[in-house]
């Protein structure tokens, strides 16, 4: 039944939507990428918040959704910046999620990352900082979890120059239990990471990052880039210490630059491998066949949409990957910690539905359809 979306220009246009699916359905381990979905939280959309209160979190839904990500061989990131971490869901809020999603990791055999940042001070010395890094590093070990050693705002306002950088983060690597992953989050996704590693010359600041990863390669699993600039991620993964990976981050890029290239490839932790889960799992087991023409066959497509959710400003690109998770049934409504729902607009939205509704994405398209009418609805569009 057809479907009237608004476009960017605010006339309405019809869209037929798709009638079937694609048939995605979980399979053998991925064993040729390591691939980590960054993971929404489903918000309690009957708790009695303000914009400004502590979040209120869905449990169970937000538990549901990653036993399947897992079941179809994803490991999960969890309390990222898809988590809505720093903006919304505080550190209270997100030690509580990485204590309850690691016990569920345990008990499924899921493969689990935390994120240990600094959320808890908004500024301070850098002896304050290292102390902030250090009290979410041990609830994420004691977890048992593997750390993500997370960009910090706090260092970021604090730090005078690379000296700094290589202090705090020397001393946490000297500390750390097991190999962890270093996360270079760009400013496009938090302008307050400008300058990160102590100068916004790029070249300066991948200097300083590799400088901290050499002089500490065995407690370093990985690096986790999120600049979305695939020449400079290839750039820096070549330079890497034998043993250490990439994960790439790039959501405008990642088919590339985990089919790699003659000197290497690039694993992945992605926040748009949340609503492409089912596929970017079967597009890897294509990969794990050696098969790269057909695991581009398959991602390639997805591009479109995951430049859409993360079009400027990006940090609110977690709107459009919570609105495909209602969308494809997996959690009742659409309602976001710190009613982030409303940072994109209706236009926005409708493209989102149509992308990934033309990549069979829905499990249920009927159902979809349903929903987006209902959206569509609310805010007054009428056929």
């Amino acid at each position: 039944m057809t479907l009237h979306l608004p476009g960017a220009d605010g006339a309405l246009r019809a869209y037929e939507p798709r009638t079937e699916p694609l048939a995605l359905t979980p399979g053998a381990p991925l064993t040729s990428r390591t691939v980590f979905s960054a993971a929404h939280v489903v918000a309690d959309p009957y708790a009695d918040t303000t914009p400004d209160s502590p979040a209120a979190v869905d449990w169970d839904a937000t538990l549901a959704f990653r036993r399947h990500l897992w079941s179809h061989g994803l490991g999960v990131a969890e309390a990222m910046d898809t988590a809505q971490r720093g903006m919304g869901l505080d550190w209270a809020g997100a030690a509580e999620l990485i204590r309850r999603s690691a016990a569920e990791a345990k008990a499924v055999g899921g493969r689990i990352a935390c994120g240990v940042g600094t959320d808890q001070i908004t500024g301070g010395t850098l002896a304050e900082v290292r102390a902030a890094y250090e009290e979410q590093l041990a609830l994420v070990e004691e977890s048992g979890a593997q750390a993500i050693l997370m960009a910090s705002r706090a260092l970021a306002a604090t730090a005078q120059g690379p000296d700094d950088y290589l202090e705090v983060y020397g001393h946490l690597l000297r500390q750390a239990a097991e190999p962890v992953v270093l996360h270079w989050l760009g400013p496009m996704f938090d302008p307050a990471l400008e300058g990160y590693w102590g100068s916004s010359d790029l070249d300066a600041a991948t200097d300083t990052f590799l400088e901290v990863i050499a002089a500490h390669p065995d407690k370093v699993d990985g690096i986790k880039v999120s600049l979305l600039d695939a020449r400079r991620e290839v750039d820096l993964r070549r330079r890497l210490p034998q043993g250490v990976r990439c994960y790439t981050g790039d959501d405008f890029n990642y088919p590339e630059l985990i089919a790699g290239d003659e000197q290497g490839f690039s694993h992945a932790l992605l926040g748009i491998f949340d609503p492409l889960g089912p596929l970017a799992a079967e597009a890897v087991r294509v990969l794990d066949t050696g098969n790269t023409a057909g695991f581009r066959a398959l991602l390639d497509p997805t591009v479109e949409l995951s430049r859409h959710l993360f079009q400027a400003p990006t940090r609110f690109y977690k709107t459009g990957v919570v609105l495909l998770a209602w969308l494809a049934g997996h959690q009742s409504h659409f309602t976001m910690v710190g009613g982030l729902q409303s940072a994109r607009s209706l236009p926005h939205l409708s493209r989102a539905y149509e992308l990934a509704d033309s990549l069979g994405l829905f499990p249920d398209p009927k159902l979809a359809e349903e929903r987006m009418r209902t959206l569509l609805h609310l805010y007054g569009v009428t056929p």
